[in-house]
């Protein structure tokens, strides 16, 4: 059994929990040390609890807090080369583990696969992290779908899928037009519509979770979100859970 669990999701703060028995790694970290306590107490998880930092990318609302809490914790951070160059000044380079697109590591007991992915940041990557036989596909922050990103979260058993914007709501939205082109071009963000014509060609037989996130909260409604990804699974809306930016995600299990 594996289960994950959300510290916020959207463009204020990022942070999921994944936890295979007593491993448990935080991937990314865009909190205050205080803020991502704080909201670790709260899914009832101590920092001397976390075994690592696992890192997508060196936007601020993803890697904020990284370094102050791998400081206070002595936690090892694993993230792209791209990535850790963001990181070096910060910490030791003891702590700073480099990983590479399409090559499988391991944490303890969570197996992580790291692939590429189109955004604007320095190298970044998304993943998929099981214990051997479940797997969670992490996708978050990227402009468009690929086949290689298809191919890796093509039979996950649960998704944390980016829905981030409506584009009705994003084109009349208050963003200056820089940001909207920004936000809805290749290596920007995915859409409602995006993200479902994605997930339309994946693989669902063996899905029991997919979560909407990184959804945003002036482009975007999570019934939006929801509603989007649920006309492909072809279930109710309510059964597509949403990752909050404020409250994020209670505990989810998944399980052979």
């Amino acid at each position: 059994m594996i289960r994950f669990a959300s510290l916020g999701s959207g463009s204020e703060g990022n942070g999921l929990l994944i936890q295979c028995e007593a491993t448990c790694v935080l991937l990314d970290c865009g909190f205050s040390l205080a803020e991502t306590e704080a909201r670790l107490g709260r899914l009832g998880v101590l920092p001397q609890q976390l075994t690592a930092l696992l890192v997508t990318h060196e936007h601020t609302d993803h890697i904020a807090g990284v370094a102050r809490l791998a400081r206070r914790h002595r936690l090892p951070v694993h993230a792209s080369f791209g990535t850790l160059g963001a990181l070096r000044d910060q910490l030791a380079a003891s702590q700073l583990h480099a990983i590479t697109s399409d090559i499988p590591f391991a944490i303890d007991a969570l197996a992580i696969e790291p692939f590429a992915v189109p955004h604007d940041a320095r190298e970044p990557l998304q993943f998929v992290v099981g214990d051997g036989h479940l797997r969670l596909g992490v996708l978050t922050d990227v402009g468009c779908s690929t086949p290689h990103i298809e191919a890796m979260l093509k039979t996950c058993d649960a998704l944390f899928l980016e829905a981030n914007y409506d584009p009705h709501m994003l084109q009349h939205g208050p963003y200056p037009p820089q940001l909207k082109a920004r936000v809805r071009g290749r290596f920007g963000h995915l859409s409602n519509e995006e993200a479902a014509a994605l997930l339309s060609r994946l693989d669902h037989s063996r899905l029991q979770r997919v979560v909407a996130a990184h959804v945003s909260k002036k482009n975007n409604t999570p019934q939006l979100a929801q509603a989007a990804l649920a006309r492909v699974l072809g279930c109710p809306a309510e059964e597509v859970v949403v990752a909050d930016q404020g409250l994020g995600l209670d505990w989810l299990e998944v399980r052979a």
